[in-house]
């Protein structure tokens, strides 16, 4: 089946499991599980994954206006897709063939996933990571400590980052392995429903096929794997930001003050100018870097670090603009402005956070050729 097809399908089957349910799971911290297995078996987690092993095979720019759609519908539901999705792309990128055939038609079969990156000491300085993946002849043991993994709570396989002797190696490391304890970070303060969990590993042994790229510069692999994330955030973002257009406008739309609809108003009209100006930029420049995605062009990784700076930023703005314009009808709990402000700050924090895409942007700033 076309993957515009199967993509227009999936977009129903969202509206039909999200409905009005989004507000809930952000109250109660969960998504239920019978929603994320129903799109887990469906492959609609992580819908990059080829066709050859039983996922859709969407290219970026179809997955990543999919995941747009399912952001503006619930983020914490977004940030799960995101968390399997760099899971299955860590393993295309890392792993040998027969590791693909291994995993691969499991994530797009029905089991969930998590990527493990962050630990106490080391969140935007990974290069402080201190998990390590010892090798003991056809085993390994893993130990250490990660924290706010994202879908942790839900994974069946996490798929942990460490040091692997002088380099570094990701392993798949099964949720219900002995050694392996998942504790959920309390009340987040934002996509609260997306099973963001801290991770403890002592001494979980586990086979040598398990391991995923051994010996790698740890840079290098962590780019790798986060680069998925942070397109993947980035058009979440573009989610965010067309979830607060549609309720700031209707808002403006169907409130009178002083005598005419609140859209009437120039002050007003700036904060919807605002909101559709950054939903238009946050669109197009995701859309070119899905293109450099798709292309294999080698402006993929700036674009993409380009994406998820600018999307986050805008999300973040707009989503206080949304809520400036619907005043105390977004200061409810579970209202989806008022979910869409706390999720959108969230945003500049993970996957680099707005500084160290600043960092990184500047530094091939500084690099680039003259014009």
């Amino acid at each position: 089946m076309p993957e515009t097809e199967t993509l227009t399908g999936a977009r129903k089957l969202i509206d039909d499991l999200v409905g009005d349910r989004a507000a809930e799971w952000d109250r109660a911290g969960l998504i239920p599980d019978d929603v994320l297995r129903t799109l887990a078996t469906r492959g609609l987690l992580c819908v990059g994954v080829p066709e050859t092993f039983g996922g859709p095979g969407a290219s970026s720019a179809a997955n990543g206006e999919f995941t747009a759609y399912v952001g503006s519908r619930c983020s914490s539901l977004r940030s799960v897709m995101t968390s399997q999705g760099m899971a299955a792309w860590t393993i295309q990128r890392l792993g040998s063939p027969q590791q693909h055939a291994e995993y691969l038609p499991k994530l797009a079969g029905g089991k969930l996933a998590a990527v493990a990156f962050s630990e106490p000491e080391a969140g935007s300085d990974l290069s402080a990571m201190t998990t390590t993946i010892e090798p003991d002849g056809d085993t390994v043991t893993v130990r250490g400590q990660k924290v706010w993994t994202t879908a942790a709570h839900y994974a069946d396989m996490i798929v942990v980052v460490g040091r692997y002797g002088s380099g570094a190696a990701a392993v798949v490391v099964p949720a219900s392995a002995p050694g392996v304890t998942v504790s959920r970070v309390p009340q987040p303060s934002g996509c609260r429903a997306a099973g963001h969990a801290d991770v403890r590993l002592d001494d979980v042994r586990l086979p040598a096929s398990a391991v995923l790229g051994g010996g790698q510069p740890l840079m290098l692999l962590v780019t790798t794997a986060l680069a998925y994330g942070r397109i993947s955030v980035a058009w979440g973002c573009v989610g965010i930001l067309r979830a607060c257009l549609d309720a700031a406008r209707g808002h403006a739309r169907s409130r009178q003050q002083f005598g005419k609809p609140l859209a009437g108003h120039q002050l007003v009209g700036r904060h919807l100018a605002n909101l559709l100006t950054a939903e238009q930029i946050a669109t197009r420049v995701c859309e070119h870097a899905s293109r450099c995605w798709d292309d294999g062009s080698p402006e993929m990784v700036v674009a993409t670090v380009l994406a998820k700076q600018v999307s986050a930023v805008h999300a973040a703005q707009g989503a206080a603009a949304a809520v400036q314009v619907l005043g105390s009808a977004a200061a409810h709990e579970g209202h989806v402005v008022e979910r869409a402000y706390r999720d959108a700050k969230l945003m500049e924090l993970i996957e680099g956070s707005t500084e160290i895409c600043q960092l990184i942007l500047a530094d091939h700033a500084v690099s680039m050729p003259g014009r």
